[in-house]
């Protein structure tokens, strides 16, 4: 019988005494046997009509979703049954899947994988309905710049010891002097912006107090003479950080014609690496969102980062006297391995007093 259903014999496990293959067993394996009636007709005309052959029907074979017969042994079947195993949830290892004795003796009910076999089709890909947790969603391929941005932070929040210092600063007197400044300089077509004076202010600290115009090199401390301010702009790519190089002598207009044509470039992708690359501190500024006060990560090996908030309304002490003031509240990541606290807080209390007497940035 084997031989004329092209079975061989060495890929089916006997389940007669000893192992020895029944008939039954080839049977199984060549699937849901034929009708004896189709086999008389094959059969020479002087061979008289046999019986019908044993039903495959008490050895049942499972189906797939798809209706596709499931092919296992009988002695897998059976012991799939006493292990109350789902066979269409078990990948068979031998020929063409099948599933033998080890497939089920490894499963475990409701730990088996799937069965996979070539003439299957792959599962479709999940679509937002059938995500994890039920939430529509579209995958994005994450984007060089992303990737970077991904790696340096997290290396940052990994690998530099964060502390915070948090200043209040009152920036009535600087927003008067802006007020001044740009109706003077109307003619010119430049119109600094409250984040220009901020530039030149902590550049003008970083000069004052050289201790925190510092990286962080491993074996050594880079101390630097003037103060290249990266400044975060967020671009289409990511967050990046042009450059205001010598922010601490360069005059204000320039800072704003500069830091305008660099945002633009950022905006555009069009920032060339050096431009973007350097820099001996940074600033992160979230007040246009009306953000109040937040900590930024230190980009590295720069040893800090200051965040500043939204200037609003609140009750201050101006000369002796609770008055309302415009407040921002300013905030200093520092890298403690390149900048002790006490200089930490001298920076921000330089920066503090060159907002508040804005004079110093003008000169």
């Amino acid at each position: 019988m084997a031989e004329a259903s092209g079975i061989d014999l060495s890929t089916i496990e006997g389940t007669g005494p000893g192992g020895k293959i029944t008939k039954e067993d080839v049977e199984a394996a060549g699937g849901s046997a034929a009708p004896a009636a189709e086999k008389a007709d094959n059969a020479p005309p002087s061979s008289p009509p046999s019986s019908p052959a044993p039903s495959p029907a008490s050895t049942p074979a499972p189906a797939t979703s798809g209706g596709d017969r499931i092919i296992a042994s009988p002695l897998a079947k059976r012991i799939a049954e006493q292990k109350g195993l789902d066979l269409s949830q078990i990948a068979g290892s031998g020929p063409g899947g099948r599933i033998v004795k080890a497939d089920v003796e490894n499963a475990e009910p409701g730990k088996a994988a799937p069965a996979k076999s070539m003439d299957t089709p792959a599962a479709p890909a999940k679509t937002p309905a059938e995500s994890e947790f039920g939430a529509p969603y579209e995958e994005e391929k994450l984007s060089n710049v992303r990737k970077v941005i991904a790696r340096r932070l997290t290396e940052s929040k990994q690998q530099v010891p964060h502390y915070y210092l948090t200043i209040d600063v009152n920036l009535d007197p600087l927003l008067a002097l802006r007020k001044q400044l740009n109706a003077s300089l109307e003619a010119d077509g430049i119109k600094l912006s409250v984040n220009d004076l901020l530039i030149k202010a902590l550049a003008r600290a970083l000069i004052r107090v050289p201790q925190c115009n510092v990286s962080f090199q491993g074996e050594t401390l880079h101390r630097y003479s003037r103060a290249d301010v990266s400044v975060a702009v967020a671009a289409p790519s990511g967050l990046i950080t042009p450059i205001i190089t010598e922010a601490d002598t360069k005059g204000l207009g320039q800072i704003s014609t500069q830091m305008k044509e660099l945002a633009g470039k950022a905006r555009d992708g069009k920032l060339q690496p050096h431009e973007y690359q350097g820099g001996t501190a940074s600033l992160s500024n979230l007040g246009m969102f009306g953000i109040k006060q937040f900590d930024a990560v230190i980009n590295p090996p720069q040893g800090m980062i200051l965040a500043v908030g939204a200037g609003e309304q609140r009750p201050h002490v101006v000369d002796g006297s609770l008055q309302i003031a415009t407040v921002m509240s300013a905030s200093g990541s520092f890298d403690h391995r390149a900048i002790d606290g006490a200089d930490g807080a001298q920076l921000m209390e330089a920066f503090k007093q060159l907002c508040e007497n804005p004079m110093g940035l003008v000169v």
